[in-house]
């Protein structure tokens, strides 16, 4: 997960942005679901994450470091039942190859500054970038304009 190896102190969490947040300091500041998400790397049900219907406008930050992640302009409507972008801000966010399901690796999504777990990343998007960052709600706080 976040974890570094070289770390230590196992309980905290260091993302390549060089932000260290304790886990004992995440578990008081989010909920069960939020945690289980970003930390343990879970998926929240299909249609019942806060944002995944959301129009509102504003910039979509991470739950446990607070740093933007998507621009609500990026976002549309996959049908997936999560929140969908097809455009990151800037270099926020990073994937990895995810072979947890080994009949369908696929590129997990990560905060680039806590490696807080977001979602995963397909090439089924919409122009211009033919992407979809499928995120869980758990893992965003949106910050309306």
């Amino acid at each position: 997960m976040g974890s570094s190896a070289s770390s230590p102190n196992p309980d905290k969490i260091q993302g390549s942005g060089q932000v260290t947040i304790s886990d004992e300091e995440l578990k008081k500041r989010l909920t069960g679901e939020q945690y289980y998400v970003t930390r343990q790397k879970g998926t929240e049900r299909a249609f019942t994450g806060e944002y995944w219907n959301t129009k509102t406008p504003g910039t979509y930050h991470c739950i446990c470091c607070d740093t933007p992640l998507f621009e609500s302009s990026t976002k549309f409507d996959s049908g997936t039942g999560w929140p969908s972008y097809y455009q990151p801000i800037g270099n926020n966010v990073k994937s990895k190859m995810d072979l947890s399901i080994i009949f369908m690796p696929r590129q997990e999504v990560l905060c680039a500054v806590c490696d807080a777990h977001l979602g995963h990343v397909f090439d089924d998007g919409p122009p211009p970038t033919g992407k979809r960052y499928c995120i869980n709600s758990a893992s965003l706080k949106l910050k309306p304009m």
